[in-house]
């Protein structure tokens, strides 16, 4: 059953899946397609070519799927696709992508608290906590499992890496490597998650392995070719040890000291 209020407004071409509600002075465009048991709460828009998935729920003012911000977007047909089980706080934003061959994407069982901005062209990962005020620029990547506090800024095409914990009013113009906690403006690596991997099941032996990569690269004086040169003579690396690596091997902006 579709539960529509009367004020809203649902073009008759998108597609609406079963168990939705959609509240007062709701807009969906015609080119949306609407998963099974999501909830607009009251007036949200969804527009453009947006494809979302199941059980998500849309607080007041959410506005999803809208145009790029990017002065080059010439009007394309662009795609926003969104996963399973995620929260968009009231007036949180996410544009659709400036470009054809790059949707923007968000996971599943993330949470986007109010004002939070996610641009063109960003790809989000699953599980992740962004706070209010967080503003995404374009083409920026979240890996799984970040936290990032309020009034965080982060300049386009920045990379962060897997169970990073960044700190609120923070500025970010280079990638955060997985696992490392930070702040400031300049943003500055500060340690390792260490609460937030333990509260996340990682055994001490893998923490452990994660702090000795984390030493070549922070506390020993070595610049970040060289400590990877000798991290990479390290025998038997473990699978949170490579994660590392492969992201810092991988990083086009440099990673955040």
């Amino acid at each position: 059953m579709i539960k529509i209020h009367p004020t809203a407004i649902v073009d008759p071409k998108a597609i609406i899946g079963e168990n939705c509600s959609i509240g007062p002075y709701c807009i969906i465009r015609e080119n949306v397609v609407l998963g099974d048991r999501n909830e607009l709460v009251s007036n949200v828009l969804i527009d453009g070519h947006t494809t979302i998935g199941n059980g998500n729920k849309f607080f007041h003012s959410a506005v999803i799927g809208t145009d790029s911000q990017d002065l080059k977007y010439n009007g394309e047909p662009t795609q926003l696709i969104i996963g399973n089980g995620n929260t968009f706080r009231e007036f949180c934003t996410v544009n659709k992508s400036a470009t054809m061959d790059e949707p923007t994407r968000l996971g599943d069982n993330s949470l986007l608290m109010a004002y939070s901005h996610i641009a063109h062209n960003c790809i989000l990962g699953n599980n992740l906590i962004i706070a209010n005020a967080v503003n995404l620029a374009g083409h920026i990547h979240i890996h799984d499992n970040v936290i990032i506090g309020g009034m965080v800024a982060l300049h386009q095409f920045v990379k962060v890496g897997t169970y990073a914990f960044i700190g609120g009013k923070s500025g970010i113009k280079k990638d955060i490597p997985p696992y490392t906690r930070g702040e400031g403006f300049p943003y500055k690596v500060m340690g390792l998650n260490s609460v937030g991997l333990k509260r996340r099941g990682f055994s001490s032996e893998a923490i452990n392995s994660i702090k000795d990569i984390y030493k070549l690269f922070y506390r020993s004086g070595l610049n970040t070719s060289q400590a990877m040169e000798k991290a990479l003579l390290i025998p038997n690396l473990t699978k949170e040890q490579n994660v590392f690596l492969d992201f810092v091997k991988k990083s086009e902006r440099g990673i955040s000291k």
